[in-house]
């Protein structure tokens, strides 16, 4: 059976059930959980750590009324973060690979911040459609092109995680699959190959922990823009 590079972005499946919700939760199994004491281990005093300082990063932007968002935006920054991760180990299937999820996500949390400007402030919400001292011939134009910024941020949040995964994770199938097919016949050359798919993982890494934040930054970003 010949498969193809992106055979590894399909959704997996087991007697035609699809197993891309067992993806999405597994990384949640992961996490310690809690007790009621103040510190149990040392797993949960880290995971307490790491998601303090996920939390000042994300609210340092927003004022107070945006704090209420903390829980949100905190659970959905630990969420990619992990299934990013994981999608890196082999033999794995990274569901933010998927277009389809990553609007999922990401629509509802843009009209959620879209609609909290609207029913609290809807004349500072509109009036970013319009600069001000826009000459008047200009005013028809701008308001469509400021209309159809704002529509497609949705699509550029899904599309830039999408697109950014994919690209790293083909990249190290075609470096790996090189990397294999030349160790028989150029060892010298297969050993340089393999030097370069371990710096590429590791700026994989870096790549998955930072798209993960630039997504929620995002968000909180709309959101500050309608408080």
């Amino acid at each position: 059976m010949n498969l193809s590079f992106f055979d590894q972005f399909s959704s997996p499946s087991l007697l035609g059930i699809p197993l891309i919700l067992i993806s999405m939760t597994f990384p949640a199994l992961l996490l310690p959980s809690m007790d009621n004491r103040w510190v149990t281990n040392r797993l949960s005093t880290i995971q307490l750590w790491i998601v303090n300082l996920i939390t000042k990063q994300l609210m340092m932007p927003l004022d107070k009324k945006g704090h209420k968002w903390a829980l949100i935006l905190t659970s959905l920054m630990i969420f990619l973060l992990l299934i990013n991760l994981l999608g890196l180990l082999p033999y794995t299937f990274t569901p933010t690979t998927q277009l389809s999820m990553n609007l999922a996500l990401a629509f509802p949390l843009w009209l959620a911040t879209l609609l909290t400007g609207l029913r609290n402030q809807p004349s500072a919400s509109l009036s970013h459609l319009l600069p001000e001292g826009t000459p008047t011939p200009l005013i028809p134009a701008l308001i469509l092109i400021e209309t159809t910024s704002l529509l497609i941020r949705p699509l550029a949040l899904g599309v830039r995680l999408t697109a950014n995964l994919t690209a790293g994770h083909l990249l190290i199938q075609l470096i790996s699959t090189a990397t294999v097919t030349l160790a028989s016949t150029m060892p010298v050359v297969s050993l340089l190959t393999l030097l370069v798919l371990f710096l590429l993982t590791i700026l994989e890494v870096a790549v998955a922990m930072i798209q993960a934040y630039v997504f929620v930054l995002l968000l909180s970003l709309y959101l500050q823009e309608n408080l």
